[in-house]
């Protein structure tokens, strides 16, 4: 069956990955976009300008900081370095799904390419089946993935803009809210030690208590302070799990 799986083309694989578009991770990410096109909409952004920023700036978080910054009057440089930090939290899943993806044959043009892709969506779900698609062609399973689900968007955002006036602030907030509330799910049922649930668990506590002393830089504070916590107590946990080994 494996062998099979191997002689299957590019373009197969490809296709394969560009019909994650009706996966469960895809499906919430859309309705995540359907509530920030609300908010663009009251924010008075023009629609051409929704759609590009939906292709270049991927990570959803990050437009909403850069929508916030722009309503809030910020400085073009104070909204380049919010928007940076937010999407600093993503370079983990570049270190983490790369290796999983390349081979000894992979150009780093294209790896650096495809990490544009890499977000929150596009992590969870490659991280859940890149190990079933051999690795010769998992750049291009991932790629289909990726392109389509960045031209999915671009698509709904151009549609629905017109259609979300009327939409009242809780739901296009809860929509939005979707996107975080499946990635917590799923790091927390994938996960396989203590620490990652101890450092969600401290992230979750140290958020609220941030955005109360320091709003600016809540998120920023409690991934590296809850991180942290948890990267000491493995250190602490670990040897004496061994010695009692």
């Amino acid at each position: 069956m494996e062998r099979v799986e191997d002689e299957r083309s590019s373009l197969a694989w490809f296709l394969t990955g560009a019909c994650g578009i009706f996966s469960l991770p895809a499906m919430i990410l859309m309705l995540s976009f359907v509530g920030f096109c609300s908010l663009t909409v009251q924010a008075g952004v023009p629609p051409e300008q929704v759609v590009f920023m939906t292709g270049i700036v991927w990570a959803l978080p990050a437009k909403v900081i850069l929508v916030s910054s722009v309503l809030s009057g910020a400085s073009l440089a104070t909204t380049f370095l919010a928007v940076t930090l937010s999407s600093v939290r993503l370079m983990p899943m570049v270190a983490a799904l790369v290796p999983e993806l390349r081979t000894a044959k992979t150009p780093t043009w294209l790896l650096l390419v495809l990490s544009h892709f890499i977000a929150i969506t596009a992590w969870v779900f490659a991280m859940e089946r890149v190990q079933q698609v051999p690795r010769p062609h998992r750049v291009t399973f991932f790629a289909g993935f990726g392109i389509t689900l960045v031209a999915a968007n671009m698509m709904l955002v151009a549609v629905v803009y017109r259609l979300v006036t009327d939409f009242p602030p809780i739901v296009a907030g809860c929509l939005f809210f979707l996107t975080p509330v499946y990635f917590l799910a799923s790091i927390w049922n994938s996960a396989r030690h203590r620490v990652v649930y101890l450092a969600l668990a401290a992230g979750l506590v140290a958020g609220p208590l941030f955005y109360w002393l320091l709003p600016e830089f809540d998120i920023l504070l409690a991934g590296v302070g809850g991180g942290t916590l948890a990267w000491l107590a493995e250190r602490f946990w670990r040897p004496r799990r061994e010695a009692g080994a």
